[in-house]
């Protein structure tokens, strides 16, 4: 369940949202309207996802950011704006947003967006994504791509040859969810490609070898070249996996 929470001062787009939103099987959203009510809220409840109007009318969504981390918030931001200028955006780039989508934007983008976000990917709409790489986002850490616990969960599911909705099953999300955690992973490693992997499309992430060494101790995950923290339960569990994995990798298509 993604715990989500809506500070936006214009009531009837709120509760809206709001409304439409809490009909999500994977979703529970409460709304409030100001910075008070919202770190309020942090305060009282654990909060996964934020998303967090730009303008809040004499209040701004730079105000909240500082306030939410003092109190020790480590959950993700997204910011659902009707617009915000290029400067500003660089800004809550800087401060740590993980995301920004307009409202224009259809129900079906801000659904994908909070998904992606919440597994530990980004999201821009299409008329920020130069900002990312004039390097307003946060730089990726020099140790490796950091993953949450779910992510290592979808990984490992992955490795094992099962299909996005075995895995959704499993871990008793929704499919699409478990496609955006998939999104969050590519982003993490730098994969840009999918090609079908067992039944699951995850490109050369889960292309790449898995390796063991002579002890049989777990080993790396490399993804182009660039090592993956090892995950992986022992050979004996997975050797099953990986001939089916290797019988199918050129008749598999992804979803």
């Amino acid at each position: 369940m993604i715990r989500t929470l809506l500070v936006d001062d214009h009531a009837a787009f709120g509760e809206s949202i709001a409304r439409v939103l809490n009909s999500e099987p994977d979703i529970e959203i409460s709304y409030c309207s100001g910075i008070k009510d919202a770190v309020r809220a942090l305060q009282e409840r654990p909060i996964d996802v934020v998303l967090l109007d730009h303008d809040l009318g004499v209040e701004r969504a730079s105000q909240f950011l500082p306030a939410a981390r003092e109190l020790g918030f480590a959950g993700r931001v997204l910011i659902v704006t009707a617009w915000v200028s290029d400067t500003e955006a660089r800004r809550l780039l800087r401060q740590g947003v993980s995301g920004i989508v307009v409202k224009q934007s259809s129900l079906d983008v801000l659904l994908k967006s909070i998904r992606t976000i919440h597994a530990g990917g980004s999201w821009l709409d299409h008329r920020y994504r130069n900002l990312a790489s004039e390097g307003g986002a946060a730089e990726p850490s020099a140790s490796g791509p950091v993953f949450n616990e779910r992510q290592r969960k979808v990984l490992r599911f992955v490795l094992e040859g099962l299909s996005n909705k075995e895995i959704a099953s499993h871990l008793q999300i929704s499919e699409s969810y478990v496609k955006a955690i998939l999104q969050g992973l590519f982003e993490k490693t730098g994969v840009l490609d999918a090609r079908p992997v067992g039944t699951c499309s995850v490109g050369t992430l889960c292309r790449s070898a898995l390796t063991h060494d002579e002890n049989g101790a777990c080993g790396m995950l490399e993804c182009h070249g660039r090592p993956v923290p090892p995950i992986l339960p022992p050979p004996s569990q997975l050797q099953r996996h990986r001939n089916r994995v290797a019988e199918r990798w050129s008749t598999e298509e992804g979803p």
